[in-house]
């Protein structure tokens, strides 16, 4: 089972990466530093409630999409599922969408 702190660092991480930001990044908008979102991401230090705050609203994503505990979790148990969706996300979105339509030929011939 993922703990709560992991699981939103793993968030964290997702929403970062889907802006195709760094650490160092993500830590510039909210005035930290880019091993502190390390950590976090990790899941090796508690989040402030502020900072979390600030995360979403770096990220441009609901406080509440950080916090949730759906489907993420899933793919967080399964490391496969969640390195392709992160390799995917540091994509350009052209790259990404090429991405789809290959897996979506591939798994949907002839069934």
């Amino acid at each position: 089972m993922v703990n709560f702190q992991e699981l939103i660092g793993a968030k964290i991480r997702l929403y970062r990466l889907s802006k195709n930001w760094t650490q160092d990044r993500l830590a510039e908008a909210i005035g930290s530093t880019g091993s502190y979102i390390g950590r976090l991401e990790r899941g090796e230090k508690n989040v402030r409630i502020q900072t979390l705050i600030s995360i979403a609203e770096a990220l441009e994503v609901s406080i509440f999409a950080l916090l949730e505990n759906d489907q993420e979790e899933y793919l967080y148990q399964k490391p496969w599922v969640w390195n392709s969706v992160t390799l995917i996300l540091q994509q350009d979105e052209k790259t990404q969408k090429m991405i789809y339509k290959v897996l979506s030929a591939m798994l949907t011939e002839d069934k």
